[in-house]
């Protein structure tokens, strides 16, 4: 794969490192980590795109209960297959590397959480988060579930409307130390 870098002009490799967290050197390893995700179609092409499915196999995400929903976030495709470019794919490991800021963090994964993409986090939203967390269809029985959410508002729905705006949900975040350690990809 040292053949990476002839893929890249000198200023793609400049602007890519300038627009991500990463370095010229991480810029290149991602497009090997990309390549690697489908190798017969991709074929060392940076303009080609992977399958949701693909990406959500890659030992980073294939553990995480919210996959899918990462890749409809940095998707750009315009079917809305959840299909990743390399640069949709570079968006997001740079979002999901140890050099972001928090405040990035908290801003897709509030995204991530936004189930119906209301720029809210209502009760139905947070009912699926919680019920990725725990493991899905009955991990919780619907009083517990009930009274979780019941709990969720009272803590973080500081405007008391029943649902969390961005600010609200920064705000809870921001109380969470482990945040961070939950929200980030290796290379």
């Amino acid at each position: 794969m040292g053949s990476a870098n002839s893929h890249f002009t000198k200023d793609e490799l400049q602007e890519y490192s300038e627009l991500t967290f990463f370095t010229k050197q991480e810029v290149l390893h991602v497009f090997e980590k990309f390549v690697e995700l489908d190798q017969d179609n991709v074929n060392n092409d940076k303009l080609c795109r992977v399958s949701m499915e693909k990406v959500c196999q890659m030992p980073e995400l294939k553990v995480n209960p919210f996959n899918d929903r990462i890749c409809r976030i940095f998707s750009t495709s315009q079917n809305f297959d959840g299909s990743l470019s390399f640069e949709d794919f570079l968006d997001m490991m740079s979002v999901f590397s140890d050099q972001a800021p928090k405040g990035l963090k908290v801003e897709y994964a509030f995204k991530v959480y936004d189930f119906n993409e209301d720029d809210l986090l209502d009760a139905e939203d947070i009912e699926m988060v919680v019920s990725r967390l725990t493991g899905y269809a009955g991990s919780l029985k619907d009083d517990e579930m009930q009274q979780l959410l019941k709990n969720i508002m009272q803590e973080a729905d500081l405007d008391n409307d029943d649902q969390l705006s961005y600010a609200e949900f920064e705000h809870v975040i921001s109380k969470s130390p482990d945040f961070l350690n939950s929200f980030r990809i290796r290379l």
